[in-house]
């Protein structure tokens, strides 16, 4: 407490008046008053309740859970084995404190064990060389039908090398829609990478990768950003502003499909590949197409170079496209 304080209240001003004057609450006053001493801890050994088991007790029954006879039953096992031979010792919660204590309780079976997946590390320098390729459902005329459409795209030029919708999921199908891919394209990509679904894994997809001397990647488990290509590419299918909530029919769905992939592949500026078509990248016109907005750009720069802050350029063509690319690896440079 403050000297003014008790100078006031030796002066017999009141406690409030006196708290008012100098700015002291009444409560800090009435703690200085009458000190009770700590309100928390230490504190003091609890005692354990009258009904607690003896320390010699807890020792029996941890002798008995382990015992030969009982080392690999659950605790419940044991209890009521116990109760049918005559024998009560404690109940069954109190039976797990004291195995808990002991660090008895744990999974005693076998369990599953699984090494960690390896994460895909894929990098393009250019078309044909690593392919990604999905399967997504699209809505058909009625709750409960669904239409597949196979898509396998280039992830350095995001050219569409094929396209299928089939009214279902199979591994024969998967299998004859890549190997029309590779034959169309004309070039065998080094690696075709893909999910972990079934006709990605399937036995004859798999074969015909082998025949076809091409590598195989799969994404990890439950790792969507595994396959970014060709989950960013099904984005797009599905955001189109004439995308249907359902397709009518089988027929419908390949309709709307090949004017889409058509648009897709020879219309549709990619941000990801300098604004370029994804057919001028892979069949390799692009650099002619960058040297033209170039050209333009120059003239636009002559006529008013005081509308700029710089001279423009159009934007570049990425030197390399990845799948999760390695931490110490460098950003590619335009």
């Amino acid at each position: 407490m403050t000297t003014a304080f008790s100078d006031l209240r030796a002066a017999e001003i009141s406690v409030q008046k006196s708290c008012a004057l100098t700015g002291v609450s009444r409560a800090t006053h009435y703690r200085h008053v009458n000190p009770k001493g700590a309100m928390h801890g230490p504190w003091l050994p609890r005692k354990p309740p009258p009904a607690a088991l003896t320390d010699t007790e807890r020792a029996l029954v941890t002798d008995l859970l382990t015992s030969p006879a009982y080392q690999d039953l659950a605790i419940p096992q044991v209890w009521a084995r116990e109760l049918d031979e005559g024998r009560y010792w404690c109940s069954v919660s109190t039976m797990y404190r004291i195995a808990r204590a002991a660090g008895q309780v744990s999974e005693r079976r076998r369990q599953a064990t699984h090494p960690p997946r390896v994460r895909p590390e894929l990098v393009a320098h250019g078309p044909s060389e690593v392919w990604s390729w999905d399967i997504t459902a699209l809505k058909g005329p009625v709750k409960g039908i669904w239409y597949k459409c196979y898509v396998v795209l280039d992830i350095f030029s995001r050219y569409v090398t094929g396209w299928l919708v089939a009214a279902a999921e199979d591994a024969i199908v998967a299998k004859d829609f890549l190997a029309d891919a590779v034959a169309r394209n004309g070039v065998e990509p080094h690696t075709i990478h893909a999910d972990r679904g079934g006709a990605m894994v399937s036995k004859p997809v798999s074969e015909l990768l082998v025949d076809l001397g091409v590598l195989r990647s799969h994404s990890r488990p439950r790792t969507s950003n595994d396959n970014p290509y060709s989950e960013a590419q099904f984005k797009t299918l599905k955001y189109m502003p004439d995308f249907p909530d359902r397709f009518g029919s089988l027929e419908d769905a390949r309709t709307f499909c090949e004017g889409f992939f058509a648009s897709y592949n020879h219309e549709h500026r990619h941000s990801g590949i300098g604004m370029h078509t994804p057919a001028s990248v892979h069949f390799g016109t692009a650099e002619q197409v960058h040297a033209q907005r170039q050209a333009t750009l120059n003239r636009a720069y002559a006529a008013h170079p005081e509308r700029f802050t710089r001279r423009p350029q159009p934007p570049q063509l990425p030197k390399a496209a990845w799948i999760n690319q390695p931490i110490d690896q460098p950003q590619p440079t335009p």
